[in-house]
């Protein structure tokens, strides 16, 4: 399978509420193209979605590195860490996002 089919079948298992076979796809497709920030973003919010906070917050991370300068990267990320009781980290990302919202640039 392609990245492009990969995230689309993940993208219908969520839909129909398959998520460990949407975190299967994501993570293959990460696999697959190390560099892929939509596998990494989509493989962060199943790992939420999923209860999973400490693989949500290293997929959030690995996502915020490939695209620093992406707002939603930042509030999934601090959503995450939050969710992982990591407060201060989790309010620094914020403070990234809401920057990046007002058009600044974090890198």
């Amino acid at each position: 399978m392609t990245i492009d089919e990969l995230m689309d079948e993940g993208t219908a298992n969520i839909a129909v509420g398959e998520l460990e076979k949407a975190l299967q796809c994501f993570k293959r497709a990460s696999e697959l193209d190390p560099q892929c920030f939509e596998a990494w973003h989509s493989l962060g919010m199943v790992h939420m979605k999923l209860h999973r906070y400490p693989e949500a917050v290293e997929a959030g991370r690995r996502s915020c590195e490939l695209r620093p300068n992406d707002q939603l990267a930042h509030v999934s990320l601090s959503m995450s860490l939050q969710k992982n009781n990591q407060i201060e980290e989790a309010e620094a990302e914020a403070a990234k996002a809401k920057i990046l919202g007002w058009g600044g640039k974090i890198i």
